[in-house]
């Protein structure tokens, strides 16, 4: 079917049509310092000075940000999230992890440590797309996997210990698009990882792991046990590497450099709390908007669930989600569409620090336009 053309007056629309929930916009400041530093970074070795000296920026502006305690250690490696599943079953799993799944990405770390021939079977706990579970302690694991927020399905959980586990049980929790958008507390964790390409706005491949003095010590020790581990993820490799201020094979400079420049752009303007709080003021523009429209419901029914970087708005039946995204598109607003395997009458949109909540604001008023306009 061909999308109907409909023109949002250039009055209603955002100053940036880029509400994508991975990768995410990217700031025009970073890419214009990005091209300025190109000549003295881009194509140099990450061995040297520069960018050794980059690495470290990265690595101080993401304890800055999370104000992380004394004898915490920020660990870089290449590959992104998907790669730190497959090194975590390596490197953090002792024996048993027990797994939180409710969406997409929440059961692929269940499914990455259920594939690993040396671990026990996980402990998986589901719950209906559009839920969390809660997390309860069991005394066979020794590493709880949480995530922050869940990507396809914009429901977000607290990061907490359960009540009754033990000092030996790790707590590990997927960030990927919750680290720079969403408060959490180090007390309540042992390892928080993320990839850049959402709330830190840059392109994605790397991995940043916040670890725990408890994190560390496993990864020390079971890289000193027999199990055999791939170079290429071995968390004891990627430690050793990020204490030097490098990674273990050559990472995308142009990534760490526009990490770096949203890292310190948030910290400039009052770190994390800054962040989340701009967060906080775009999720409560798009549900209260959901909330008041008569074609529009957020898709996560209870307040406390929803997420304030990923919101999901169902749209009624008689409204085509699918069609409002490509007119949207047409006019410039991007990346609106649901997440592909949720297979709802939705729309998805980012909520990142990156993203004006003006903007935000001026989407709404473009999705009444176009709804009113395709009748």
């Amino acid at each position: 079917m061909s999308t109907p053309k409909v023109t949002i007056p250039s009055s209603l629309l955002p100053a940036d049509g880029r509400f994508g929930c991975g990768p995410s916009k990217i700031r025009p400041e970073a890419v214009a310092a990005l091209a300025e530093a190109a000549p003295h970074l881009l194509g140099t070795s990450h061995r040297q000075p520069a960018v050794r000296s980059l690495v470290g920026r990265l690595r101080s502006g993401v304890r800055e940000l999370f104000d992380l305690p004394d004898g915490w250690e920020v660990v870089l490696g290449n590959g992104g999230s998907t790669a730190f599943w497959d090194a975590a079953t390596f490197g953090l799993i002792e024996q048993r992890s027990l797994h939180l799944s409710f969406g997409e990405f929440s059961s692929k770390f269940a499914q990455a440590s259920a594939a690993a021939p040396f671990l026990d079977d996980p402990v998986v706990i589901s719950s209906p797309t559009g839920t969390h579970p809660n997390l309860i302690a069991d005394p066979r694991i020794d590493l709880y996997a949480l995530t922050h927020n869940e990507t396809s399905t914009g429901v977000a959980m607290t990061p907490q210990r359960p009540a009754g586990s033990t000092a030996a049980q790790l707590v590990a929790v997927d960030a990927t698009s919750a680290a720079g958008g969403l408060r959490w507390a180090a007390s309540e964790v042992d390892v928080y990882y993320f990839a850049p390409q959402k709330c830190l706005a840059s392109d994605g491949g790397l991995f940043i792991a916040c670890c725990s003095p408890a994190a560390v010590t496993r990864i020390e020790r079971l890289a000193a046990s027999s199990r055999w581990v791939p170079a290429s993820i071995d968390l004891k490799i990627a430690l050793d590497n990020s204490r030097q201020d490098q990674t273990n094979n050559t990472p995308a400079l142009a990534t760490v450099f526009l990490t770096v420049h949203q890292l310190e752009w948030m910290n400039a303007n009052g770190g994390l709390e800054w962040a989340a709080s701009r967060c906080d003021r775009s999720a409560s523009i798009i549900y209260d908007w959901a909330e008041t429209v008569d074609y529009a419901t957020p898709y996560v029914a209870d307040p406390a669930q929803r997420s304030h970087v990923v919101a999901t708005i169902d749209l009624e039946d008689r409204v085509e989600a699918a069609t409002v995204a490509k007119v949207l598109r047409a006019n410039g607003i991007v990346d609106t569409e649901s997440y592909r395997k949720l297979g709802r009458n939705q729309l998805r949109i980012a909520l990142f620090p990156a993203i004006d909540p003006e903007d935000v604001a001026a989407l709404c008023a473009c999705i009444d336009h176009v709804v009113s306009a395709i009748g």
